[in-house]
């Protein structure tokens, strides 16, 4: 997320409690996850084995939870807590703001496009030219939607991330890290009926330009998908997983979280996707999925598993 008008390290130190430590010139412009990270950009570090990353990547203020050196051009917000001081932050500069209309009065909807009666459009909505929204369908502040776009019935588009720290000290032990990010969806992509597609912790989920979705497809937050892919019913993409151009889904296939599938991979149905995959037109199946060629061979040996067992015990006889 970037902000409205750069922020001065001071005013950030000040607002979390933290102590200001290296550079206390900088002016911060936006605030990121680790692995989304550009320059002028605030993120947050508190195990002591991301120090390193965290401290050598793009971003120019980093929140952590124990005084270190402080990196050249780099500003540190030391505080106990760097989770909360990072969920403060969002909230402050992106606060959940009410609707008090179904379509809201913000949101820009592109000539030609139709929408169906009972969905709702969000705040700062962009919706592009000639779509066709249907019936009830939910779409979460700031997202962007190109032309072209078809997005079937019950659909919710721009949910919170799935994204919690645990507190095993506490009754409820699940903080929430709350999302600032967006969804975009890009011109001629169709959705169809009760899909849920996250938006970003703090960057964006996007869907290439041509991707259809079947019913009930999951799109984690943060997922990166290219143009021309194919996901049918019932596949969930875990986030930050990167899914490249003229990929296919078949149905129920489950994809782990950080993952890249290169272009023109497909996966047979109800394979689980654990490892980055190969493109190049080649297929996948199983779980954990492998080359579908494979796995088959593998499947012919598992059944004749009593008929050579059989022979076995006959030898021994």
């Amino acid at each position: 997320m970037k902000f409205e008008i750069p922020v001065s390290v001071h005013w950030l130190a000040n607002f979390t409690g933290a102590k200001l430590v290296g550079d206390d010139t900088q002016m911060a412009t936006g605030i990121n996850e680790i692995h989304k990270v550009q320059p002028g950009d605030i993120s947050f570090v508190d195990f002591e084995k991301y120090y390193n990353k965290c401290l050598t990547s793009a971003a120019t203020v980093i929140i952590i939870n124990k005084e270190v050196d402080c990196p050249p051009g780099k500003t540190l917000l030391v505080t106990s807590d760097p989770f909360t001081a990072y969920v403060s932050i969002v909230k402050h500069f992106r606060p959940f703001e009410p609707a008090n209309s179904l379509i809201s009065p913000s949101a820009t909807i592109g000539e030609g496009t139709q929408v169906q009666p009972g969905t709702f459009i969000g705040n700062h909505v962009k919706i592009g030219e000639n779509c066709l929204i249907h019936a009830n369908v939910s779409i979460y502040d700031y997202t962007e939607i190109g032309d072209n776009v078809i997005i079937h019935s019950g659909t919710v588009i721009g949910s919170d991330a799935f994204y919690f720290k645990r507190r095993k000290e506490r009754a409820s032990q699940y903080d929430k890290l709350e999302s600032c990010g967006r969804v975009i969806i890009h011109q001629d992509v169709e959705i169809g009926a009760n899909c849920t597609i996250d938006k970003g912790v703090s960057g964006d989920t996007i869907l290439g330009q041509g991707t259809k979705l079947d019913n009930l497809v999951h799109i984690g937050h943060g997922v990166v998908v290219g143009k021309n892919c194919l996901f049918a019913a019932g596949v969930a993409i875990a986030g930050k997983t990167t899914v490249e151009d003229e990929v296919t889904l078949w149905g129920q296939v489950g994809v782990n979280k950080d993952l890249v599938l290169h272009k023109g991979a497909v996966v047979l149905a109800q394979s689980g996707v654990g490892e980055s995959l190969e493109g190049g037109g080649k297929t996948y199946f199983g779980s954990p999925s492998m080359d579908a060629r494979e796995k088959m061979k593998e499947l012919v040996w598992v059944k004749r598993i009593p008929e050579l067992w059989e022979k076995v015990m006959k030898k021994q006889d």
